[in-house]
């Protein structure tokens, strides 16, 4: 009778079919990685909102782990943008918002290496990066307004331009006129 493979063995073989897989995903869409370790591999997301999304991908033993920083810890408003974080994660696939030991914000999610197929990297990938451009303007208002503030009225008051804040100008402009 002939032998089945290791439970161990297989697990190697899951395991490198999703590290070649991770591999082929990346280089497909034409983004540079680092492997600062091996089965971890970092890069950037492009976005709009948010003009980059650092991540991170790595291959464990039983998972497929996402990591994506999306903003660093609110200077105000903590509850506020914190509940909606929550909120918003009800309706969110593959992915969940999260803070760390700093309070900065996250994007996290886990798939096991069974699932791990091109497409489902690619949807994960698509979910990260849309999750973070459509909700970084959010997170901005809610927890840096003063901060916004201060930045366009300091703009406005030397004459100079208020592009980069255009995002924030209609409430900016509510608060102008109601001062």
């Amino acid at each position: 009778m002939p032998e089945s493979p290791s439970p161990s063995s297989q697990q190697t073989t899951v395991r490198d079919a999703a590290l070649a897989t991770v591999e082929g995903v990346l280089a497909a869409a034409e983004l540079d990685f680092a492997s600062p370790r091996p089965g971890v591999f970092s890069f950037d997301l492009p976005g709009e909102r948010k003009l980059s999304t650092p991540c991170q991908l790595a291959v464990g033993d039983h998972t497929l782990a996402v990591h994506a920083f999306v903003c660093r810890k609110p200077d105000e408003n903590h509850e506020g943008v914190h509940r909606w974080l929550l909120s918003r994660n009800l309706r969110l696939c593959g992915v969940a918002f999260g803070i760390d030991h700093n309070g900065d914000i996250y994007l996290d999610g886990r798939l096991s290496l069974a699932a791990v197929t091109a497409a489902e990297v690619d949807r994960l990938l698509g979910a990260v990066l849309a999750y973070a451009d459509e909700s970084f303007n959010t997170i901005l208002e809610l927890g840096f307004a003063s901060s916004i503030r201060k930045e366009w009225e300091w703009r406005r008051s030397r004459g100079e331009s208020t592009r980069n804040l255009d995002a924030f100008s209609g409430w900016l402009e509510r608060d102008s006129k109601s001062l």
